[in-house]
């Protein structure tokens, strides 16, 4: 009895030695974090760093002491985890960008961002798994697959839409900004669509009726993902609408609006859908309507909410990256042939260069075809930038990678290991010289003075058109002979007879009475809508 006792004891003695083992690392890393927040305010002013840039660097660096501490043996606090980056980390971010998006200039793109997102993403997928297939081949990295290949292929035609919201700036490039970004989230969701797909098929022997499969597999979880996001996001408007939460609690609202963008994420995941497509389109349907239905206080708490959340998520995925990164036991396996690793990651950056601009350009000049006014046309010196700013990868390449590659299988377990260091390479040479690059190439080719005068029909915050009037300014502004977009008065009145015109008609007349949104809830004490947004309609 008593030798039982004793080994309960020491059972328990070695559990709570790992439970605090396990608080000390996320000491350090919440403290990493908090490092993360203030250098990158330090360096906001910066041309050349993001804080994207400096959470890696931070995670290198961090990687690198513990490794010296650790007599390299180990480099990080957490392991990587594609588990924890899809379910937990990613769905913040993506629905605070479909969230925050100005909806009239993504929606006025919206033809040219799923060119670029679906069919871009698949002449980069086609170019980088046939180009991968042709040169591996020749170097004898071992039993890959046609399914390997095009695994990489998706994998490498993800574009990191992370480090685009840091490099990019909504309000002084929205052009660019909608673009390149309304594509990065495309791009993602086509990405993991294609993985998902290529797993599901048997393509030792690719014969039309597999492609047929495929293309229809592909297409309906595109379709279905995106009608989930907007279900979703319109049941959210319909419950508070009917509800008026606010009335009692605001918390309850705000509570609310979380769980129910997480629960459009959860069920494309249960669904096998695209959960990336389904977030986005529930953040701007939610942004749409919901966020009109709920009080004033609840406004303000839900914009800063989703932003803070969205915001430590990043940090989180590039301090992660950046210590996984160093991960000894991996470089081990390919240390004996340190220049076929560097081709592999040479070549796979190429061809990521190639793929990009394979459709980056012949793309633009085809939406430029269907633009009937210059200003409304991709310029030259815009597509580079666009180029540009698509050719960094980040955690969805590495996510993917691991998914694929880091299974334990002796008979793979050096050429698995030559793809994900590989993949390491190249997120990590992609985000830090390409977003080192990105901002000086915007001053670069479009100076300041080609969009400074451009403004935003769509405020922040509730009061963020008021605050010139209060201040005084409105003679300020009288007095400049600015460009701006029309406002939602003048639209009314001469409206042309596009689809966002009859779009405007069916909202008007169908979709707020029973959803929702601005000037369309009738004004009950209490109720969402406050007398400010009726003031000023």
């Amino acid at each position: 009895m008593g030798h039982e006792m004793g080994e309960i004891l020491m059972k328990l003695g070695n559990l709570s030695t790992s439970d605090h083992a396990s608080v000390v690392s996320m000491n350090i890393f919440v403290a990493l974090l908090c490092a993360c927040i203030v250098i990158g305010h330090l360096l906001e002013e910066s041309r050349w760093m993001n804080e994207s840039i400096t959470a890696l660097a931070i995670g290198l660096c961090t990687g690198v002491v513990i490794l010296l501490t650790t007599s390299g043996k180990s480099s990080h606090l957490l392991v990587f985890s594609e588990d924890l980056f899809f379910i937990y980390l990613l769905p913040p971010i993506i629905f605070n960008a479909g969230f925050q998006v100005k909806k009239k200039q993504f929606f006025r793109n919206f033809i040219t961002i799923m060119m670029f997102g679906a069919i871009g993403t698949l002449i980069s997928f086609t170019i980088v798994s046939f180009g991968a297939m042709h040169f591996f081949e020749k170097w004898n990295l071992g039993s890959l697959t046609t399914g390997d290949y095009l695994a990489i292929g998706s994998i490498f035609s993800a574009t990191d839409s992370v480090c685009t919201l840091q490099v990019l700036n909504q309000d002084e490039t929205p052009l660019l900004y909608s673009l390149v970004f309304g594509e990065g989230v495309v791009n993602d969701a086509t990405s993991v669509v294609l993985f998902n797909a290529i797993q599901n098929f048997d393509l030792s022997h690719i014969d039309s009726t597999i492609l047929l499969n495929f293309v229809g597999n592909f297409t309906y979880l595109f379709l279905a993902s995106t009608l989930l996001g907007v279900v979703s996001g319109l049941f959210s408007a319909y419950i508070i609408k009917k509800l008026y939460f606010g009335r009692h609690s605001t918390d309850r609202e705000v509570a609310l609006m979380i769980l129910m963008a997480y629960l459009s994420y959860v069920l494309a995941e249960l669904f096998y859908l695209s959960s990336i497509l389904t977030v986005f389109f529930c953040g701007i349907v939610m942004s749409h309507y919901t966020w009109h239905n709920v009080t004033e206080s609840s406004r303000v708490t839900t914009k800063h909410t989703f932003a803070t959340m969205s915001f430590i998520a990043e940090i989180f995925i590039f301090v992660y990256v950046g210590m996984d990164a160093l991960d000894i036991e991996k470089w081990k396996l390919v240390s004996d042939s340190p220049g076929k690793s560097l081709a592999v990651s040479s070549t796979l950056l190429a061809l990521i260069l190639v793929g990009r601009a394979a459709f980056v350009f012949p793309l633009s000049l085809l939406s430029n075809l269907t633009k009937k006014t210059d200003g409304e046309k991709i310029a030259f010196k815009q597509q580079i930038t666009i180029w540009w700013a698509g050719l960094m990868r980040g955690a969805v390449s590495m996510a993917l990678a691991y998914n694929k590659f880091a299974a334990p299988s002796d008979s793979k377990l050096r050429q698995n290991a030559i793809v994900i260091t590989s993949t390491i390479s190249v997120v990590l040479f992609s985000t830090i010289v390409f977003g080192l690059l990105t901002k000086p190439l915007v001053k670069l080719l479009l100076p300041s003075k080609h969009f400074t005068s451009m403004t935003s029909e769509e405020p922040t915050t509730p009061k963020s058109f008021m605050v010139p009037l209060l201040n005084g300014q409105a003679s300020e502004f009288e007095n400049q002979h600015v460009l701006r977009p029309p406002s939602l008065q003048t639209f009314l009145r001469t409206p042309t007879h596009t689809v966002h015109y009859y779009w405007r008609k069916f909202d008007d007349a169908v979709m707020r009475p029973m959803f929702g949104g601005r000037g369309f809830a009738p004004f009950v004490p209490g109720s969402p809508t406050e007398p400010s947004l009726h003031q000023w309609q």
